[in-house]
């Protein structure tokens, strides 16, 4: 049977973890379909139906569908799931929203944040704060399962000529409605899926000094980050907050500055491709994952490093 993906979008544009979800599905099975929920999302259908792994486009509009509720949108996926042997979706804020819903509605037990394909039926996952992995295989028949997508690569996104077939849509939800969205708007790459992040955690004693991490990260073009005893602190909101709480991340650089390490954090941010540490603590944990680490007064390094990108005036697009 096929694999059935549920594509994350905002009606105009795919959100960039479905490339990597779709790459995470088709090594389940090369028979993957994606379902595509919306409205006025036509646009979005096209470049779907362009991807090369993608063979076949499920579409469906209804007003009900504008903005995302999972009240509205498990229904539907439940409808249309006997054809497939797997639903798949990723793991960020959006999945973990939607398919326990669909788990529990196709009563069968959901498989989370999967970061390997051994095969169709077992995967491996993160377990412990990502200090074990466990392998896990799934006996039921349909299977709900969510994807790490910093562990898969992005797919390719053009070549493809996947037909699009449009879907009924089931009748909206009664006992629950949406009100609004309210986004934080930032002209910085978005925490998850920035090439750069640099993070501030207790070290940055409050959150005024967090001006010395916004420098860098404007040199940079960078994401920033926080660990949780930061956001606790109240140095910085909690959209910034990297770890098994907050956010995962894989850039391909990650600065960790006053951060000392603990395992909640390390799960958030250790499968980076390059970890540099600065701590004026020589035994911090942090410095056990980083690929770089500077033991020095964060007030005095940051400073001096930003002098170093000034003379460099190198601002990465």
């Amino acid at each position: 049977m096929s694999v059935l993906l549920i594509a994350e979008h905002n009606n105009k544009e795919l959100r960039p973890f479905t490339l990597n979800a779709i790459t995470a599905a088709s090594q389940i099975d090369a028979d993957l379909h994606v379902l595509l929920i919306g409205n006025n999302c036509g646009d979005v259908a096209k470049s779907l139906s362009e991807m090369p792994s993608i063979k076949k486009v499920l579409h469906t509009e209804a007003a009900h569908y504008e903005n995302y509720l999972a009240e509205n949108f498990a229904p539907l996926i439940v409808k249309i799931s006997e054809k497939y042997s797997h639903i798949v979706s990723s793991a960020n804020t959006f999945g973990k929203n939607l398919m326990p819903r669909v788990a529990a509605l196709l009563d069968t037990s959901q498989v989370s944040d999967i970061i390997k394909v051994i095969s169709p039926d077992t995967f491996l996952r993160p377990i412990y704060a990502g200090n074990a992995f466990a392998t896990v295989k799934s006996a039921d028949a349909k299977k709900c399962i969510t994807i790490r997508p910093t562990s898969f690569e992005a797919c390719e996104t053009s070549g493809g000529s996947a037909p699009i077939e449009k879907v009924e849509s089931v009748a909206e939800f009664s006992s629950s409605k949406f009100i609004k969205r309210e986004e934080v708007k930032s002209d910085r790459p978005e925490l998850g899926t920035a090439r750069v992040v640099i993070s501030g955690g207790r070290g940055m004693q409050n959150g005024e000094n967090f001006k010395l991490i916004n420098a860098v990260a404007d040199k940079l073009n960078a994401a920033i980050g926080a660990s949780r005893a930061a956001v606790d602190a109240g140095y910085i909101s909690n959209e910034h907050q990297v770890g098994q709480t907050g956010k995962v991340v894989v850039p391909d650089l990650y600065i960790a500055v006053g951060i000392s390490g603990a395992i909640q954090h390390l799960a958030g941010m250790k499968e980076s491709k390059i970890i540099v540490a600065i701590n004026k603590d020589g035994e911090a944990p942090i410095f056990s994952v980083a690929d770089y680490g500077l033991e020095a007064d964060l007030f005095e390094a940051l400073p001096q490093f930003l002098e170093e990108l000034n003379k460099l005036n190198t601002i990465q697009k």
